[in-house]
């Protein structure tokens, strides 16, 4: 069975994006190739087992066996030396893929306190957006009484799109509730 966000994918938003972009061939339609779904950790420096916690909630909130990131160079101001573990990432693709970004903007990005909407700001230049969240906890997985500390994520939205024009309103039809600009004069 496919993801509910590939079915409308394939039937809505294929559709549309060949309409206003003009594609003359489907392969020319935008699409999401990857969520990379990150947890950076500067505190594993002093604190060895917030990884493994960080790891824990990473796993939870994706579905997925998470990757520790380590540090490729010594910095002594920070007290890091090379190949010490600094953050956990997973990479989704594929239906979790799809099964991920579904819940985020179905169910996540909802339980957000005072949410307005994304920052339609966060595009890269060729159409991959990056979106950080405060709180692991606004993820239904996560137990709140089982977490040690509240820690930010970031996710990167990796897509084909050749503009952020295109990578926008790839992520705009595909449910991602970007927040209106206000022009002020």
């Amino acid at each position: 069975m496919s993801p509910r966000l590939k079915d409308r994918y394939n039937n809505e938003v294929v559709p549309q994006l060949m309409k206003e972009f003009g594609y003359a061939n489907i392969m020319q339609v935008p699409k999401i190739e990857k969520i990379v779904v990150n947890i950076g950790l500067g505190e594993a420096v002093a604190n060895a087992k917030a990884i493994d916690a960080a790891v824990g909630d990473l796993e939870q909130v994706t579905g997925q066996k998470a990757m520790i990131t380590r540090a490729k160079k010594s910095i002594a101001a920070f007290k890091l030396r090379a190949g010490m573990p600094i953050g956990a990432m997973v990479t989704l693709r594929g239906p979790k893929m799809y099964e991920f970004l579904d819940r985020l903007v179905a169910i996540t990005m909802p339980r957000i306190r005072d949410f307005r909407g994304v920052s339609p700001n966060s595009f890269d230049g060729r159409g991959n957006y990056t979106l950080g969240l405060r709180e692991q906890i606004a993820f239904p997985e996560i137990d709140y009484d089982k977490i040690d500390k509240t820690r930010g994520l970031e996710m990167s939205f990796v897509t084909t799109a050749k503009t952020d024009a295109e990578g926008r309103r790839l992520l705009a039809l595909m449910g991602m509730p970007f927040a209106q600009t206000e022009r002020r004069g």
